[in-house]
Parts: C-alpha cells; structure tokens; sequence
C-alpha cells in the first residue's frame, strides 16, 4: 500500500518533473546551489529557495541517491517515488518529524502517522510552503476553466463544450455529484466513492455554494444574510375577509455567522459553529465530528440536531421557499441540549449508511446551545434515541444537501427510513420518517412523511402524521429556479387500547393544517445574490382554545439573500 501511494504521489509531479527537464540547463544550474552528497544522509531542513531542482539529464543508470531531489537515472521518478529506493532505510516511514518544505514533499511518511507529505496536518501550516493550497477563487464564467480550474490542474478536467462552465462538470467526467456543501467538503472523507475528495472534488471545487474551498484551507468563516417586505391577510375561523390582522413588514429577516473547517491535530476532522443574530444574537448550533475508521465512519458530538427529518439539517440559506415547512417539526422534532451521533456506510462503496444517536436536554425548547426555558419553574429532563438508514440507490446525497438547482444535474435518487423513541415533560412518543430525493437535469422531487404515535393515554394512542412534496425546476440555469411545496399535518383516528380513559391527556394536540407555497428565484450574482419572491397560504383548522387564532393564512414576501 505504501509503494501504491509513492507511486501515486510521483504520477501527479509527472507535469512539473517534464516542465524542469525542458529548462535550459542553465536556469537549472544557476538554481543548483547544493552539492551532491556521495553518501545517503536524512533530508535537511531547507526551504523551497535552497533545494536542489532536478536534474536535466541522468547522471547514472539507476536512482543512486534517494535524498538528493535528482531524478538520477532520467526516468521520470525522484529519490523515494522511484521504484529501486522503496527499499531504501531513507524512504521508510517513521524515521522523525513532518514539519518542514523537504520533509512534506519527499513522498514519505515521516512521523509514522499514515499520513504523507501534504496530507499530513503537520505540513498544513503558513511556513510550509510546499503543501500552500492550489485552489485559488471561483469558477470562470463561459468560455473555459482558466483561473480556478488552471490552479488544480487542467489535466483531470473534461473539455468544455461551447457556452459551458466549470459548474457544468459537476457530475459528469467521472464526477458523482456527491460531495456539494461545506460539511461534506471538509470532512477529509471521499463520500461518494468517486476518487476525489474534499476540494479535489468536481462538487466541492466548483459549486458556487461551496465556501470552504474557495481559499486557503483551514478554518472558514461565512455570512448569511436576508433582507425583505412582506405582507399578509390572516381570516378569522368566521372566514370573513373583513378581518386582516396583518401589517406590511420590512427588514433583515436573517442574518447568520457561521464558523467551520477541520479540528486541529486531528486528521478528517470537521466542526461547525452557527450563530442567529437576526432578532437577537445566540448560538443555535455546534457540531464536532471526528472519524473513527478510513471508510467515513464517524463520531458527532453535537446540540442536538440529530433527528429523522433532514429539513431542519439544511441552512437556512438553503431553503427554496425561504423557511422550512414548520408544521413538519412542531410536533415531531425538539431541540436538545446535546446529542452523540454515530455514522457511516455499512458497504464498502457506500451504498447504504446507517446513523444513531442519543440525545437529551431540560426545558421545553432547548433549540439554543446552552439555553433553557422552563414554564413556572418546572424542572425537567427529556431524552430522545433513535436510528436512520440511507440507500442511495442512484449516485449519492446526503441530508446536508441543498435543494437548491443552479445547474444541471445527473440523476440521484435515494430513500433514507429511520424511527426514534422522544420521552419530553408532557409526553413520550415513537416515530417514523420517511424522506425520498429524485433529481435529474432541471429537476428536483423530495418527499417526506413524519409519523408519531403519542403513547400517554391509556385509552387510546393518538396518531399524528405531517406529509411535505417540494418540487424544483431550473428553468434558466445559473438564472431562474421556481420552487413550490404542499402539504400538511392531520391527525389519525386514535388507537383504542381498551383501558381506562384519563381525564386529561396531557399529550401537545397539533390541530390539522394544509399549506401551499410557491417561490420564484433570481439568481443575480451566481448563486451568492438571490431574489425571491415568494406566495404561502395555509388553512388551519379551527382552534377551540383560541377564537383569535386564523383560519386562513395568505402572505405575499419578497426577500433578497446574500450567502458568502
């Protein structure tokens, strides 16, 4: 596996190897300050200036020397790239530190840690200046791959057609489209089994919504920020129109700090920090993961947002009708105050994943990292436990995925299934998820089912389920994206136990509701600037505790977003 590595190592200096041989011998010698040793020493700490450059012509029928950066026998490969120094002492792992330019580009792994040369989080740092990132900036615009797609190397990257762009790679030319945001872009992990990884990846390198790879690596911090005007009619449960409850609004609507990239000292590592100063500034979510096995098992250690549905895992930067349909959660999901999650493939090409997790907290919404709230002083603890599996049964997603369309795409479709156990201050309930993608070309199909089944009242057990179908279309790639959902929440004819009934059920009733919304996108800076405009109405059902609550939602909002 080692000489696997090595050689892999030296294809990839193949192109700067043959662009030094092509030198005039003189620009070579001027740069060759050093001698030649005449007996193998350990490589010395020098900088990039002070390091021999390879030599024009071969100096010996075989490779001598394996430390002295030559390519001595002329073909191609140096020091321990080259096939006859594998077995050299000089090339074998273990023998000290990986912290210098000679040290993290002589294709060994130094210090023993499995990790070689710029792969090592040893040679990650400012005064390395053989392991400085080669990614550089955003994708071209039509016309070829220069900039962006030049500093990773051209060599790996389809020809663009007439009109395309880097972003229309993704996907394509071996690419499998999925590896797309900045948690799966910094995870050290290859998720879709596509040779690439992080930002090596046609996704991570070239999806304008991929921040963590379009500078230096290491941490990343992004905005997200919203501005609009909306109006809305809320009807009372008479149904009379004369009854409009609502004023016009207009301001920031969301403004979120987010800080993430690797652990330091810890290979494959990821965490992320968000914080929510739209209303008032608080931190609303934490999440340290780190890998426990080479094939993208994890650990997370997180606030407690592992539940079943992937809506409230997707930013809200990404969502296309500007909120998450809420009547989904309301009664099925709960913050907690922190959460142990585990997770991974269970087959060696990833085809299907599994995650668990237990998570626990106090109060009644304890959605904030650090924060509680408890009605007239009533001290409580809550606990959840459950399990997901995913299928990807074509190509690959992940519940970090944005619905989002900004370019075309290749078909995806998967199935995710998982149930969890809730035990909360005023009730305890099982549950089930259901949550399908299908997208191909301009198209995007999600679906979702929430389930629970309430189990406090001895009599019977409640039954309440909530449905969401959300439809994308790109109809102007790079331009316009319509987006539009419709669902609802109702609840089922109870299951009679037989028991005797209570007097009070002390179980959160969630009165029925149906929604439609529809959204129309503006792409007017790449995918960094966005104007929506967006139509939501709902009809609730009436509310016996509550004459003022509305029947009738209609609300009419336009809101410009700025993600960066």
């Amino acid at each position: 596996m080692k000489h696997l590595r090595l050689r892999g190592a030296a294809a990839l200096l193949l192109p700067v190897i043959a662009l030094a041989i092509a030198c005039p011998p003189s620009a070579a010698r001027a740069q060759d300050t050093t001698t030649e040793p005449t007996t193998p020493e350990p490589p010395a700490e020098s900088s990039p200036e002070t390091t021999p450059a390879t030599s024009p012509t071969p100096t010996s029928t075989s490779e001598t020397v394996c430390n002295d950066r030559r390519d001595d026998d002329g073909d191609g490969l140096v020091d321990c790239a080259d096939a006859e120094c594998f077995e050299n002492d000089l090339c074998h792992a273990g023998g000290g530190e990986e912290r210098t330019s000679a040290a993290c580009s002589d294709w060994i792994d130094n210090d023993g840690d499995q990790m070689v040369d710029c792969e090592d989080a040893d040679c990650q740092t400012p005064q390395i200046a053989a392991c400085q990132g080669s990614w550089r900036g955003g994708a071209q615009a039509s016309g070829g791959a220069a900039g962006g797609a030049a500093a990773v190397g051209e060599e790996d990257l389809p020809e663009l057609g007439e009109g395309q762009s880097v972003e229309d790679l993704i996907g394509r030319g071996g690419d499998a489209n999925g590896e797309r945001t900045d948690e799966l872009c910094s995870d050290g992990i290859d998720n879709d089994f596509d040779g690439r990884s992080d930002c090596a990846d046609f996704g991570c390198r070239f999806d304008p919504q991929v921040t963590v790879c379009n500078g230096t690596p290491g941490l990343r911090f992004s905005v997200v920020a919203g501005v609009g005007a909306n109006i809305g009619w809320d009807y009372d449960q008479s149904g009379s129109e004369e009854r409009i409850t609502n004023t016009p609004e207009a301001g920031f609507t969301l403004l979120q700090l987010r800080a993430l990239g690797p652990i330091p000292f810890i290979e494959n590592s990821f965490f992320l920090i968000n914080v929510r100063a739209e209303d008032r500034v608080r931190l609303t979510f934490a999440n340290f993961q780190i890998p426990i096995s080479d094939l993208g098992h994890y650990i997370s250690i997180n606030s407690g947002f592992g539940g079943l549905s992937p809506g409230l895992i997707i930013s809200a930067a990404r969502q296309p009708l500007l909120d998450p349909p809420f009547y989904m959660y309301r009664a099925f999901e709960q913050g907690n105050g922190a959460a142990l999650e585990v997770g991974g493939p269970i087959d060696e090409r990833g085809v299907i994943r599994f995650r668990a997790w237990g998570a626990a907290g106090a109060g009644e919404f304890t959605g904030n990292v650090g924060g509680r709230f408890f009605r007239s002083d009533d001290r409580n603890f809550a606990w959840a436990a459950g399990g997901a599996f995913q299928f990807n049964l074509i190509g690959f997603f992940d519940r970090f995925d944005s619905p989002f369309l900004y370019t075309a795409v290749p078909l995806t479709w998967g199935v995710a299934v998982g149930g969890k156990y809730d035990q909360r201050p005023a009730e305890r309930f099982a549950a089930t998820n259901a949550f399908s993608l299908l997208q191909v070309w301009h198209f995007s199909l999600r679906v979702e089912n929430y389930t629970r089944f309430v189990m406090d009242d001895p009599q019977t057990i409640p039954v309440q389920s909530a449905f969401n179908v959300q439809l994308g279309v790109l109809l102007i790639p790079r331009v316009l994206f319509f987006a539009a959902d419709v669902g609802g929440v109702w609840q089922v004819q109870p299951w009679s136990t037989g028991a005797e009934p209570t007097s009070d059920p002390s179980y959160r009733e969630q009165l029925d509701t149906f929604q439609w919304r529809a959204a129309l996108h503006w792409y007017f800076f790449r995918s960094t600037g966005i104007l929506a405009v967006m139509y939501r109405e709902a009809h609730n059902e009436e509310n016996p505790s509550d004459e003022d609550a509305p029947e009738l939602e209609r609300e009419l909002r336009l809101e410009a977003r700025f993600r960066f």
